[in-house]
């Protein structure tokens, strides 16, 4: 039987997926972020397979989202998008020390995943932890500077940008030292999934596919990247894409 664990991890707001038999067992760990303005409990259905294969999931609450949405207006958090991402980052170190300190993940096996902004997270996160033994981002973008760049554009065009160009400009410094597109020898042949529709109209489909052709070339075990294309598919993640991120997981976590 899978359980559903409420818990709060470092002060971050969580669900621990786990057959209920081995709550207490040293498990693979495996992190999966959400999407913005998406919620913890709205990756159930995938955190569920995955704890049937024998997996720890962690499923976090984002700043501003589920249990710690409070007043901020869609502006505002918009707006924060980027720092939302880099303190996911930051949390997911404090999710692996948690647990860690408990005994409760099996040699070192950590995976990380995440759909839209947590698939961004992914990416990003796959920058600053040697740790992560294996990832998959599901439509989300390794090119973290020139989207956020999209995005600001589209700010401007619709004369909806209440940040000055000084605080953009610091922004892209600061998201240079995550961009993974930036610096692809940190993937050091680590297993990595991408899944992305080709007609997704909020993150585009050429970030990570375009990435992926480089980052393939530097891989000598060409089985431990991969891109699924799904044809036609806009900004839902698919069935197809649940079962697969799950063969990923169950192959090389």
């Amino acid at each position: 039987m899978i359980g559903i664990y409420e818990e709060t991890i470092k002060g971050i707001p969580s669900l621990v997926v786990v057959e209920a038999g081995r709550k207490d067992d040293a498990l693979p760990l495996i992190a999966y972020f959400h999407g913005f303005t998406s919620a913890k409990e709205h990756n159930l259905p995938l955190a569920y397979l995955l704890a049937g294969k024998e997996f720890r999931v962690v499923l976090p609450d984002s700043q501003y989202h589920g249990e710690r949405e409070g007043e901020e207006s869609d502006m505002k958090k918009q707006v924060s998008f980027w720092d939302i991402v880099i303190q996911n980052i930051k949390e997911l170190k404090d999710i692996k020390d948690q647990m860690e300190s408990r005994n409760l993940i099996a040699d070192s096996r950590i995976g990380v995943a995440g759909t839209s902004m947590g698939g961004i997270t992914t990416s990003a996160a796959l920058t600053q932890y040697p740790w992560i033994s294996t990832a998959a981002v599901l439509m989300g973008s390794p090119k973290i500077t020139t989207y956020a760049k999209t995005l600001v554009e589209s700010f401007k065009k619709a004369g909806d940008l209440p940040i000055t160009e000084e605080m953009i400009g610091s922004l892209y410094e600061q998201l240079g030292h995550y961009d993974l597109s930036e610096q692809p020898g940190k993937l050091d042949g680590r297993p990595l999934l991408f899944w992305h529709g080709d007609s997704d109209p909020v993150v585009p489909f050429d970030h990570s596919f375009t990435f992926y052709e480089q980052a393939e070339k530097e891989y000598t075990d060409k089985d431990k990247i991969r891109f699924i294309k799904e044809e036609g598919r806009g900004h839902k993640v698919s069935r197809h894409a649940v079962l697969e991120t799950v063969k990923w997981f169950e192959k090389h976590l």
